[in-house]
């Protein structure tokens, strides 16, 4: 299959102007393949060659205008056309195949009972595996579609959808879209209808979650129309589409998709086992990330791939915004989390190999496969992170104004990183080009450091960069008060670099916290006196938000070798256990058990490190026997789970289906357990499946998957091999439970027959099974545990030596600086 070149589609986007897609769907032809249809309605300026693309299972028919075409001349993806200058109309017939991997028109039967739902993710160039399309997003058109759907099934698209006399489902026309925006969503969908400024709006879930999204939908309804309300004060241009439905889809590979007027989320979102606050706002802030590309992304569009940060960039910044404004009564701030869960993602791409400029130069992105590349930390956290920096050196007002500029002059059309910045500019009286040039086209992450000079009650504060980006900062200028207590003294704002160093009157500072409020893009560091007061008092520090900027600086300062993880888990042990913010317990805990415990410990100290871990939870635990904070106790009880070095304790509470003093086991917990179990090598088959036919779900079928691949047990690593790599027959979900099960620390000689086995057979996947699957490969079933040169040598070896699939090689850079990461860790 031929990808889309930058030059092939600025060519074909001078050739032709399409205008409307009339694409018909039958849906009722079995399970393994679908009827489509496509009539195109196009111009050719000129007389020339181009053409429209596609990826049949067989293709029936071809006419352009009355003409029919040469079947054979389908060319992997691509159907050639011969235009004469004027109106053209183009009729494809074909069968289209499902997909089992989340790419195209996906198929899935809930083990449940047995109904099966479709579903389109079009992303890209997987409109093809669809229907024929000239798939590129500077050619927009209006699109109906037509949908003959099984009986029983209701079928959801961009538009309202009503069902015809003769039992199919005609979508209302879209506005001008680009055509991976375009969704169907079919199936015995569950639903919940209401209605807001006069549009309707809908959720949906397959039957088998029907009471667990009914126990939450006021919750969701609730945050979508917050958010609605809320870029409707913020945005001139109103809404764009004729109606709202999110539809939590099953094995969806991403977070979710903004496809207009129906928004397509994975449906672990429907949560079936207890969560935490911050799981329900990481949902909340994704349903307003989602709902601000309807405005950036969906009616102003990017004209090439090159500028995706434009779609994901402000999307992440508004998402994280705007719920942190319309539902502060469920979420009161946002930004800690931010800050700790995606900031981390951002700090950790940028500063691999593989990185790239949040705005990378067209000449960077040549086709589509190198564009799917850049959907990454960079242009979704780095990103969001700079236009937040952006903000707050702009001001929130001057922003906003040149942001309505954009999509008053943009509005169902496309744009660039040059429109866009030409946009904000003209709201400000600032040099928007330059900070742009500054901070979008370039890599890599600043360093600020505070360095104070001066003596009794007269200091001055010197911020040294190392890096080359502007910052707009407060820096937080803590004194330690008799009670061992931080208290604020004062925040400055200050320009980075500075005109002059600022003026402190007072006693020394016992903490000096520079971006506090993490408004800038950098990584930390402290003078001396300010780490030994981090370092023994960040519990007292009294502002959250100061306290995840803390905890990043050290979590950053373990990566780079400058603190020891022995020394960070000795701070975790001293602080954790008093931490009132979910969220930062939650992060600390997951940076220490997946990274500490599992990649920066040697095998011989990583015991002490789960020992640790293990204590911090059974401390968290015995503060939270009151029930008060049901988040923090189930937040321990799995960190407790998954620390777990003997199984007597887990085991007792699977067989009594508690933990003592709460909470009850649910299916997910219950799940967490017999893995960890399967690992320490304390279950075995008979009970795996006992508990799957006790949660016959598609998430318990998950869940055997993942702990039949963690026994430590020849026969159960051969098994799973096999099913992982010998055969295409796993789902991407399946897929991603098996490898995850597959490779454990405990277990690094059982496995280590695999680990040069890995590489060929990864390549050998993503050829067969495509980009989605390559990526699942190399981010899940990567041998992430053998940390030894050896391995590395091994992995370099494979780069630097025959082909791989851009999608593979890329995930593979990213492991292998992971792992000599985690190597100089180890022997620093």
């Amino acid at each position: 299959m031929s990808v889309l070149t930058r030059d092939e589609a600025q060519t074909r986007a001078q050739l032709i102007d399409v205008h409307h897609y009339r694409v018909d769907l039958d849906l009722t032809t079995g399970d393994e393949t679908f009827g489509s249809r496509s009539l195109i309605r196009f111009t050719a300026r000129a007389a020339g060659d181009t053409f429209v693309e596609l990826k049949p299972e067989t293709l029936r028919s071809a006419r352009l205008d009355d003409t029919p075409l040469d079947l054979t001349t389908l060319d992997g993806n691509r159907l050639p056309l011969s235009l004469t200058e004027g109106e053209h109309t183009l009729r494809i017939s074909t069968t289209m195949r499902y997909s089992r991997t989340g790419e195209g028109m996906h198929r899935f039967t809930d083990p449940t009972d047995g109904e099966s739902y479709v579903y389109t993710q079009l992303f890209m160039e997987d409109v093809q595996r669809v229907f024929a399309a000239f798939d590129q997003p500077d050619l927009k058109a209006v699109f109906e579609l037509s949908v003959k759907a099984p009986e029983g099934w209701t079928v959801l698209a961009n538009g309202i959808t009503a069902q015809q006399p003769d039992g199919r489902w005609q979508a209302a026309p879209t506005p001008l879209l680009s055509t991976y925006f375009v969704c169907v969503a079919a199936g015995p969908w569950h639903t919940v209808r209401t209605e807001h400024a006069g549009l309707p709006f809908g959720i949906h879930c397959r039957r088998s979650l029907a009471a667990h999204l009914d126990a939450d939908a006021d919750e969701i309804l609730a945050v979508t129309k917050a958010c609605y309300d809320r870029y409707h004060e913020k945005f001139n241009e109103p809404y764009p589409f004729d109606s709202y439905d999110q539809a939590f889809v099953p094995e969806f590979n991403a977070g979710a998709m903004e496809n207009p007027g129906l928004v397509t989320f994975r449906d672990e979102f429907v949560f079936r086992s207890a969560v935490t606050v911050t799981e329900r706002q990481t949902r909340a802030m994704v349903i307003a990330h989602e709902m601000a590309h309807m405005w950036f992304g969906d009616l102003v569009t990017l004209r090439w791939w090159d500028d995706i940060w434009l779609n994901e960039s402000f999307a992440e910044y508004m998402g994280f915004q705007t719920v942190n404004e319309a539902c502060s009564d469920l979420f009161p701030d946002t930004w800690i989390d931010f800050g700790v869960t995606r900031k981390s993602w951002g700090y950790e791409a940028d500063q691999r190999p593989s990185t790239h400029p949040v705005a990378p130069d067209p000449e960077a992105v040549p086709d589509t496969a190198s564009a799917l590349l850049n959907f990454d930390g960079i242009s979704y956290a780095k990103g969001a992170s700079a236009l937040r920096q952006l903000v707050a050196w702009l001001g929130e007002d001057d922003f906003l104004a040149g942001i309505n500029i954009h999509f008053k002059r943009h509005k169902f059309g496309n744009a660039t990183l040059a429109d866009f910045i030409d946009n904000l500019a003209a709201a400000t009286d600032r040099d928007v080009h330059a900070w742009a040039e500054r901070w979008l086209r370039t890599t890599g992450v600043d360093t600020l450091t505070p360095r104070l000079e001066g003596e009794g009650t007269q200091w001055r504060l010197h911020v040294d960069r190392d890096g080359s980006r502007p910052h707009r900062i407060r820096a937080g200028i803590y004194d330690r008060q008799p009670d061992g207590e931080l208290a604020l003294r004062e925040r400055l704002d200050l320009d980075v670099p500075q005109q002059a160093p600022a003026e402190l009157t007072g006693p020394r500072p016992a903490l000096v916290v520079l971006n506090d409020g993490d408004l800038t893009y950098a990584k930390l560091r402290f003078d001396e006196v300010s780490e030994e007061t981090a370092l023994r008092g960040l519990s007292r520090i009294p502002d959250p938000l100061t306290r995840a900027v803390v905890w990043n600086a050290l979590r950053d300062m373990v990566r780079d070798g400058e603190l020891a993880p022995a020394d960070y888990l000795e701070v975790a042990l001293a602080h954790l256990p008093e931490e009132t913010e979910l969220a930062l317990v939650q992060g600390v805990l997951g940076f220490a058990r997946t990274q500490i415990a599992d990649r920066y410990t040697s095998q011989e100290e990583r015991p002490a490190a789960l020992a640790t871990i293990g204590e911090i939870a059974r401390a968290l635990l015995r503060r939270t026997e009151d029930g008060e904070a049901p988040g923090l106790r189930l937040t321990a009880v799995r960190a407790c789970v998954d620390s777990a070095t003997t199984p007597d304790k887990i085991a007792s509470w699977l067989d009594e289906g508690t933990v003592h003093g709460g909470p009850e086991l649910d299916p997910e917990l219950r799940w967490r357990i017999l893995a960890r179990l399967a690992v320490l090598g304390a279950t075995d088959e008979t009970v795996i499946a006992a508990e799957a036919e006790r949660d016959p779900s598609a998430t318990g079928q998950e869940g055997a998957a993942r702990c039949r691949a963690s026994l430590p047990d020849p026969d159960a690593k051969a098994a799973a091999w096999s099913a992982l790599f010998d055969s295409d027959d796993l789902s991407n979900y399946l897929f991603t439970a098996t490898a995850q099960g597959f490779w454990q620390p405990e277990q690094a000689a059982l496995v280590r027959e695999y680990v040069p086995r890995f590489y060929e057979a990864a390549v050998a996947l993503g050829d067969r099974r495509g980009p989605a699957m390559a990526e699942a490969a190399g981010r899940y079933a990567f041998p992430a545990y053998a940390i030894d040169a050896e391995s590395l040598a091994l992995g370099e070896s494979h780069l630097t030596s025959g082909t791989m699939i851009p999608a593979l090689h890329r995930k593979l850079v990213d492991q292998l600086d992971d792992l000599t990461r985690a190597l100089n860790i180890r022997t620093t």
